[in-house]
């Protein structure tokens, strides 16, 4: 017999190990390789738990209440839009790698400079361009520049950097409810616990994410002192591994649980 405070306790415990699935860990890890700060990974992991838990306790809500029945071949599609996230973190990741790699130019003088690409700002103007630190070498004039609000939020950890968990919260709880409601229904009987357990179960995922993305900016950070080179390389490889385990999911849900076929199966975890 379950009281209302094992409800919390088994919640939020779960909540906190529903955080360190491979494709939650591998999505946030994108995310995360370019901070070095601590604080800032613990919002990253915060804004996703939230995403994560707004999609869960909406979707659980409507399951548990109107006892909904998700279609098969909408449980694969949420799914799906997992696997082709992952692949888009990837990407984004290795795109971003091969723009930072420095390359060498030649100057009017015959000296040698390295172009490569990183925020930069002239006055309060922040954006990412290639160029090298030559003169004669930037691509515009400081004085000429223009203000932007989508490049100046791309220097810090602005709004646009602040959207990204979020999302990637919000797709991942979508795949996810189904499994966390029907796990629920069978084991709690009373609606009110039902969608406590819900919120405790969400509130255990953004403490398990937080600790997480603080774990993982500890270790960058740590590195990075270390071996400069290494870290960079080190979240290249992050891109390499989410991409990698996007195209795994995407091929499993589209091919052997035959999203596209006649007669997709599908089993909510």
């Amino acid at each position: 017999m379950f009281t209302f405070l094992s409800i919390i306790a088994i919640g939020f415990f779960l909540g906190m190990r529903h955080a360190t699935d491979p494709d939650h860990v591998i999505a946030v890890t994108t995310i995360v390789s370019q901070q070095r700060s601590t604080k800032r990974a613990a919002v990253i992991g915060a804004l996703w738990g939230l995403g994560h838990t707004v999609t869960i306790f909406a979707v659980g809500t409507a399951i548990i209440l109107f006892k909904l029945v998700i279609p098969v071949r909408l449980g694969l599609s949420m799914e799906l839009c997992v696997g082709l996230m992952l692949i888009a973190l990837g990407v984004w990741n290795l795109v971003g790698f091969v723009r930072s790699m420095p390359e060498q130019a030649i100057t009017t003088e015959g000296e040698q400079q390295l172009i490569h690409s990183h925020p930069h700002s002239h006055g309060d103007y922040i954006h990412t361009h290639r160029h090298s630190h030559g003169p004669e070498m930037h691509s515009h004039s400081p004085e000429q520049t223009r203000l932007a609000v989508l490049d100046r939020s791309l220097g810090t950890i602005g709004g646009y950097q602040l959207l990204r968990p979020l999302v990637v919260g919000i797709v991942h709880g979508l795949a996810g409810s189904a499994a966390v409601a029907l796990l629920i229904l069978a084991t709690i009987r009373n609606s009110s616990w039902a969608i406590a357990y819900l919120l405790v179960f969400g509130l255990g995922t953004i403490a398990g994410m937080m600790l997480i993305t603080m774990s993982i900016a500890s270790t960058f950070r740590l590195v990075g002192h270390r071996f400069h080179r290494f870290s960079h390389r080190l979240a290249a490889a992050s891109g390499l591994v989410s991409l990698a385990f996007g195209l795994f999911l995407a091929y499993r849900i589209a091919v052997v649980q035959g999203l596209f076929s006649m007669h997709p199966h599908w089993t909510p975890h």
